[in-house]
C-alpha cells in the first residue's frame, strides 16, 4: 500500500513538472510532441530534430556543431563517406544521424527529412563543374529540398542565399541564387531565406586564398568593396531559428562593415609579418581567358565567374541580425585566429600591429 502511494505520488510531481514547462518545450511549430531533457549543453536533448543539407561544406560544420552542442539531434546528409567524418563527433552519442543521399533523388531527400521539424538547405555551388552548373544545383536542387520538404510536412524550411542574390547581375552565381529564392517561395511559401555576405573562417576562400593567392584579389585595382561576416556569427543565427516558432521572409546578413580588398590584402600582409604582393594588376580579359583554361586542368581554380564577381560590390543593405539576436564582430578581431598559419617560425609569436585606420570611404556601421 505504502509503494503504490509513493509511486502515485512521484507519478503526480511528474505531470505537474511537465505542465511548468514552457510551451515551446512541449510542440514544434507544426504541433508535434517532443519533451526537452537532460543538462542543458551537448548532453541534453532538445526534442528537436534538424536536418542540414550542405553539412560538408563550409558553414555546414558550424552549424551541425552549434546544433548538436545544445542537443539537437542533426541528420547530417552526405555524398562521399569520407566527407561527413568530422562530423560525428560535434554531438552527443546518437545526435549525428549521417545518411547518405543524392541531390537527383526525391525518395533519399525525403527519407533525411521524414523525422525532422526544421530543414535548413545550404547546398550551393560557388564554380560550375561538368556534372552540376549553378542553377542545377543552387536553383533547382534548393526547389527539389523545398518541396519534398513541403510535402513531408516540416515545420520550418531556412534556405541559405547570397547577399549579392540578383536576376540583373552580371554573374551567374548571383542570377541563380536569385533564382533559388523565387523557386524556395513557390515550394515553400513560409521558407525562412537568409542571405549572409561573403565568409571568413578557418576553411574560408577569403583569408586564406589572399594569403597565398594575393594577385587575383587585385583584379579591377583591389578597389572592389565587400562586407565579409565571421561564418560562426551566421551559424549561430541559423541555429537561433530552431527556437523560433516561425519566421517567413528574407533577411540579409552582412558584416558589419564594408571594406576594400585594398584594406584586406594589407591586413594579411601586416597580421601574417609577409610582405604585400608585388605582382602585377591582371587585366580582365586575360583574367578571364586565364580562369577558362584553368578548368580544364583542374575545376576547383578560379572559375571564370568569380574573376567576375572580383568586380561586383557588395549592396548596401542593411542588416537584419537583431531578428535573430547575434551581433557580428569586425574581420580585425579574428583575423589573427586564421591567418597565424601563415606567418614564418620566427615571427609565430609576435603581437599583431594592425594597418591604418580605415578611410571613411571604406568603412560605415550597418546599425
Amino acid at each position: 500500500m505504502l509503494a503504490s502511494t509513493s509511486r502515485c505520488v512521484r507519478l503526480q510531481s511528474a505531470i505537474v513538472q511537465q505542465r511548468q514547462r514552457a510551451l515551446h518545450d512541449l510542440v514544434t511549430s507544426v504541433n508535434k510532441p517532443y519533451i526537452a531533457y537532460g543538462p542543458p549543453g551537448r548532453s541534453a536533448n532538445t526534442g528537436h530534430v534538424a536536418t542540414v543539407f550542405g553539412c560538408t561544406g563550409f558553414l555546414g560544420r558550424y552549424l551541425v556543431a552549434k546544433l548538436a552542442k545544445s542537443g539537437t539531434q542533426v541528420i547530417v546528409p552526405y555524398r562521399e563517406e569520407d566527407s561527413k567524418r568530422h562530423l560525428k563527433v560535434m554531438g552527443d552519442l546518437g545526435q549525428i544521424v549521417p545518411m547518405e543521399w543524392d541531390l537527383h533523388r526525391d525518395d533519399q531527400i525525403e527519407e533525411c527529412l521524414r523525422h525532422s521539424d526544421i530543414v535548413y538547405n545550404l547546398v550551393g555551388r560557388e564554380y560550375e563543374t561538368k556534372n552540376f552548373n549553378y542553377d542545377a544545383v543552387n536553383a533547382k536542387g534548393a526547389q527539389r529540398i523545398a518541396s519534398v520538404a513541403a510535402q513531408a510536412g516540416v515545420g520550418q524550411f531556412v534556405h541559405v542565399s547570397h547577399l549579392n542574390a540578383s536576376h540583373d547581375s552580371p554573374s551567374a552565381f548571383y542570377r541563380s541564387k536569385a533564382l533559388s529564392e523565387d523557386l524556395v517561395r513557390e515550394a515553400f511559401p513560409a521558407a525562412t531565406i537568409v542571405r549572409p555576405s561573403i565568409q571568413y573562417g578557418y576553411e574560408d576562400r577569403l583569408l586564406n586564398n589572399m594569403a597565398i593567392w594575393a594577385i587575383w584579389w587585385k583584379l579591377n585595382h583591389a578597389k572592389t568593396k565587400i562586407r565579409p561576416v565571421h561564418v560562426l556569427d551566421v551559424a549561430q543565427a541559423l541555429a537561433n531559428v530552431v527556437s523560433m516558432s516561425s519566421l517567413p521572409g528574407t533577411f540579409n546578413l552582412p558584416g558589419p562593415s564594408t571594406l576594400s580588398f585594398k584594406y584586406l590584402l594589407e591586413l594579411v600582409s601586416t597580421v601574417t609579418y609577409n610582405p604585400p604582393s608585388v605582382a602585377p594588376v591582371v587585366p580582365k580579359r586575360v583574367a578571364l581567358v586565364l580562369a577558362k583554361a584553368a578548368q580544364k586542368v583542374w575545376w576547383p581554380a578560379l572559375s571564370p565567374d568569380e574573376v567576375v564577381r572580383r568586380y561586383i560590390d557588395d549592396v548596401d543593405l542593411p542588416g537584419d541580425w537583431d531578428k535573430f539576436g547575434v551581433t557580428p564582430d569586425e574581420i580585425e578581431d579574428h583575423a589573427i585566429s586564421y591567418l597565424r598559419r601563415y606567418r614564418s617560425a620566427d615571427n609565430y609569436s609576435r603581437p599583431v600591429v594592425f594597418p591604418p585606420s580605415r578611410e571613411p570611404s571604406e568603412s560605415y556601421n550597418v546599425a
